[in-house]
């Protein structure tokens, strides 16, 4: 009987050792390895499952087990929100802080770059500030800007090709500051440009129909839209100027704006002189009826909207003043603009 006895005793003892060995191998399974070196990089895939993140877990190092870990999991009823990316973790972390970072996606911040194109920048001033941004040659983004070859949105703004342009995407390029991964390709680069002109021209309500209503092409409108940025300072002109562009155009006299004749030039000059108004090109709006081939710069919004929606007037002249307002007398007849003319000389502010 005693012997009986003192067997029943030690069965349930060591199924008590046993049991407490188990739970002491849970518990310690479970605790936070601890700190070892720097932090770990992981990514969680787009797909990955909460039983896949486990393992990965394991495999850095930052947990001691992915069984218990899953087990953990079910318990709380996480993991179903993890979002995927690549993070950060060192080994020491709780499984409660893995979760919450899981769940609220806290990303390592990748490092970006932050550049502004301003409005009225040409082609070759935009490739320019590219280059700068990212420390390549201008030849780089220039090339890209000249063809337009691979980047999706052209075909989307039915970019023409050829047609005697100096530039395919020149006027298409929008004037903005942007902030871009550091990785981004030249080709990445450009076209964030272009969607970003995509982005502005859908804020303007209907701006398809009233494209549709002027008759006119994206890229006539944006050529108009360049020489109104070139031309006007003060916002509040700009859709008056688009007026008299068109007021001109709708006449069939030459334009005669000495922004597209700048264009040509290897330096922008104060003062145009005659010669250089009789340089020989489709963009010198002197000597050529009807718009330039193309855009000469990139246009802001208050200009494309202008062009969009011009000012109505009878006006077919206006010169800048010299008072250093930087705004514009207007005139309806070629005497009123010699008037003006002498007028915007006078130097009283």
């Amino acid at each position: 009987m005693k012997a009986a006895i003192r067997a029943v005793l030690i069965i349930v003892l060591v199924l008590v050792l046993a049991a407490g060995g188990g739970a002491w191998y849970v518990w310690n399974g479970m605790q936070p390895v601890k700190p070892a070196g720097p932090a770990v990089t992981f990514t969680i895939e787009k797909g990955m499952g909460s039983s896949e993140i486990a393992d990965l877990l394991e495999e850095n190092g930052i947990i001691r087990n992915a069984l218990f870990f899953k087990g953990y999991l079910k318990w709380v009823k996480e993991g179903s929100g993890f979002m995927a990316g690549t993070y950060t973790a060192s080994p020491g972390d709780t499984y409660d802080s893995l979760i919450a970072r899981l769940n609220a996606g806290d990303v390592v911040k990748e490092e970006t770059v932050v550049f502004t194109i301003p409005e009225g920048y040409t082609a070759k001033q935009v490739a320019g500030k590219l280059a700068e941004a990212w420390g390549q040659k201008p030849e780089v983004f220039l090339e890209i800007i000249d063809s337009g070859a691979g980047l999706a949105a052209v075909d989307r703004l039915e970019i023409p090709a050829g047609g005697g342009v100096l530039h395919r995407l020149e006027g298409y390029l929008f004037p903005e500051t942007y902030e871009l991964l550091k990785d981004s390709t030249p080709q990445e680069v450009v076209e964030a440009l272009l969607e970003q002109l995509e982005k502005k021209l859908d804020s303007i309500p209907d701006w398809k129909n009233q494209l549709a209503e002027r008759k006119m092409s994206l890229h006539e409108l944006l050529t108009v839209a360049s020489l109104v940025e070139r031309e006007v300072v003060v916002d509040d002109e700009r859709p008056l100027v688009a007026g008299v562009i068109y007021n001109r155009l709708n006449k069939g006299q030459n334009l005669e704006i000495d922004a597209t004749v700048q264009y040509l030039l290897d330096k922008q000059k104060e003062r145009l002189l005659y010669k250089d108004l009789e340089v020989e090109s489709p963009y010198n709006t002197y000597r050529n009826a009807g718009l330039p081939p193309g855009p000469i710069a990139s246009p802001g919004l208050a200009s494309i909207q202008a062009a969009l929606a011009p000012e109505a007037s009878e006006y077919y002249f206006y010169v800048t003043k010299k008072d250093g307002t930087q705004g514009h007398l207007f005139g309806k007849t070629y005497e009123e603009h010699l008037a003006n003319i002498k007028k915007s000389e006078q130097t009283t502010p």
